[in-house]
C-alpha cells in the first residue's frame, strides 16, 4: 500500500462473503484499512454511541432511522453483509397460537422497536398476514437480559400499544406468560436450550418465507455497510472502491462455494444446495449488492420504517447512498 493511501478502521463480523476483504487479499484502492472483527451488537453499540470506525457493518433499521433525521453524519455503501428472512422469529409457548393469525390482539415482545428483523417482522405481520399495528400489545424487553434500550429516537405511531419492562427480559415473560409471543431475531434462551415448553409458531418457516418471497420479491436486508460521511466528503472516491473490493471478496465467496474440487464448506452438496438456490433466486444472484438489483427490497423496507415510526419523514431510496455508488461506468 502507498503511503499516501487514506487509513481508514472498518468493524465487521466475520463472514466468508468479506473476509478476502478484512484480510487484505481483496484490497482497497487508495486506501489501508484496519479491520476489527467484532461481535454485530457490539460494532453497534459502539458506532451508534460513539463513532468509534470510519466504516462498519450497521443495523439497516437504525442507518434509515439517522438518515431520516437532521444533520445526519452517516452515509453507507449498497453492501448487505447479512440478509435473513424473519418468518422463523415467532417464539411462543407450546400451548400458544399455531397459527400466525391467532396473534392478533396477544401481547408481543420484541428486543427494540427499531430493530430490523422487528421491522420486517412487522410489515410481514401488517402487509401479508392482515393484522394492524394496533392489533398487538407491544412489549420491549431484551431477549435473554433485562435493560436493552432503543437506540435511535422514534416516531410510535398514534394508537399503537407500547411500552418498555427494564427489569426483565422476553425469556422470563414469555415462559411466565407475561408475553404470548417473542418476536427476535436472536432466539430465547429457552429455545436454544431444547425447553419443551416453547417453540416457534412457523415450524416449517422456509416454506413460509420461500412463499413470501415468491409473492414480495423482498430478501430482507438486515445490515448494511455504514461510512462516517466526513470520510466521504473528504475522499469521494472512497465509497465507490470499497463497493468495488466488497463486490470482489464476495465474488470469490462465491466461487468457492460452487468449487467441487475440494469441500470449502463443512456442508455435504453444498454445491447442489448453491445451485438450487441459485435457480430460485433468479438471474439477479441470491446475494446482490448494489442499488437495482435491491429496489424492491429496499423501497418496501423505507415503506415499512416510516408506517412504523423507525424514520421521522418518508426516504427515497436515493437518500440512502452516495451518487457515485449508484451507478458504474460501461465500457
Amino acid at each position: 500500500m502507498g503511503k499516501n493511501a487514506v487509513k481508514l478502521t472498518l468493524a465487521i463480523s466475520d463472514y466468508d462473503h468479506v473476509r478476502d476483504l478484512t484480510n487484505g487479499v481483496v484490497p482497497v484502492e487508495g486506501v489501508e484499512l484496519q479491520a476489527l472483527d467484532l461481535q454485530v451488537e457490539e460494532i453497534f453499540y459502539r458506532f451508534l454511541k460513539f463513532r468509534e470506525f470510519d466504516v462498519c457493518e450497521l443495523s439497516f433499521a437504525k442507518y434509515v432511522s439517522l438518515v431520516s433525521q437532521p444533520d445526519c453524519d452517516v452515509t453507507a455503501i449498497p453492501v448487505f453483509p447479512s440478509r435473513v428472512f424473519r418468518q422463523s422469529s415467532f417464539y411462543v409457548r407450546s400451548d400458544g397460537p399455531t397459527t400466525i393469525h391467532e396473534i392478533r390482539g396477544l401481547k408481543v415482545g420484541i428486543p427494540e422497536w427499531a430493530q430490523t428483523a422487528a421491522v420486517y417482522s412487522r410489515g410481514y405481520l401488517t402487509e401479508t398476514v392482515g393484522i394492524p399495528l394496533t392489533d398487538i400489545e407491544w412489549v420491549q424487553a431484551g431477549v435473554n437480559d433485562p435493560g436493552r434500550v432503543e437506540k435511535v429516537s422514534l416516531r410510535i405511531p398514534a394508537g399503537v400499544s407500547y411500552r418498555s419492562e427494564p427489569t426483565k427480559s422476553l425469556n422470563e415473560m414469555l415462559l411466565s406468560g407475561e408475553i404470548d409471543v417473542a418476536m427476535s431475531a436472536h432466539a430465547p434462551h429457552s429455545v436454544e436450550e431444547g425447553d419443551p415448553r416453547v417453540r416457534r409458531i412457523l415450524v416449517d418457516y422456509q416454506e413460509a418465507e420461500y412463499e413470501y418471497w415468491q409473492k414480495t420479491k423482498i430478501f430482507p436486508i438486515m445490515h448494511v455497510v455504514a461510512i462516517k460521511k466526513a470520510v466521504v466528503e473528504q475522499y469521494p472516491w472512497i465509497a465507490m472502491n470499497l463497493l468495488k473490493a466488497f463486490e470482489e471478496a464476495k465474488r470469490r465467496s462465491v466461487e468457492r462455494l460452487f468449487d467441487v474440487t475440494a469441500s470449502r464448506f463443512p456442508l455435504p452438496w453444498s454445491r447442489v444446495f448453491a445451485g438450487r438456490i441459485a435457480e430460485l433466486f433468479g438471474e439477479d444472484g441470491y446475494w446482490p449488492y448494489g442499488v437495482e438489483p435491491n429496489r424492491v427490497t429496499l423501497s418496501s423496507f423505507l415503506r415499512f420504517t416510516y408506517d412504523q415510526g423507525v424514520t421521522h419523514r418518508p426516504l427515497e431510496v436515493e437518500e440512502l447512498f452516495p451518487a457515485g455508488v449508484q451507478s458504474s461506468f460501461k465500457v
